[in-house]
């Protein structure tokens, strides 16, 4: 994104970015639904820590880092993986059922988040939509 443009498109064109990546573990998810032992994957939401600290500038509060839980023995005893370095792909722990083959993916719960995904796109677009003509408004285009 352009930095002449308000921080807001930023932060609307990195949150459909991370829907779309969304949309693509979720179809991941799909594909390996029969896959024995395969575990449903999600992506944590985006981090938008640095569009607040350059509009809070140097004397801003301090910057607030997302949290990182880093692995323990005893959670790596009871089979936790540690995530892989820079991605955001992380197991889904909101699963609804285990088969006996130990995947976890219903398309039941992968439906539902793929919903939910499309939704809040329609939302970020409608944003984007109504900004740039709010931009059309103000320079007398629109």
């Amino acid at each position: 994104m352009s930095s002449s443009l308000p921080p807001l498109f930023d932060g609307i064109g990195r949150a459909m970015k991370a829907m779309s990546e969304h949309q693509r573990v979720i179809a991941e998810n799909i594909a390996n639904s029969e896959t024995p032992g395969f575990k449903a994957r999600t992506l944590e939401g985006p981090d938008f820590s640095a569009l607040v600290d350059g509009q809070l500038g140097a004397s801003g509060p301090p910057h607030v880092a997302r949290p990182r839980v880093e692995l323990s023995s005893a959670m790596a005893g009871l089979g936790a993986q540690a995530p892989q370095a820079g991605s955001r792909i992380v197991l889904d722990g909101d699963t609804s059922e285990t088969k006996p083959d130990g995947n976890n993916v219903t398309l039941e719960d992968q439906l539902l988040a793929l919903g939910k995904v499309q939704s809040d796109f329609a939302a970020a677009t409608n944003l984007y939509r109504k900004q740039i003509g709010l931009l059309k408004s103000a320079i007398g285009r629109g």
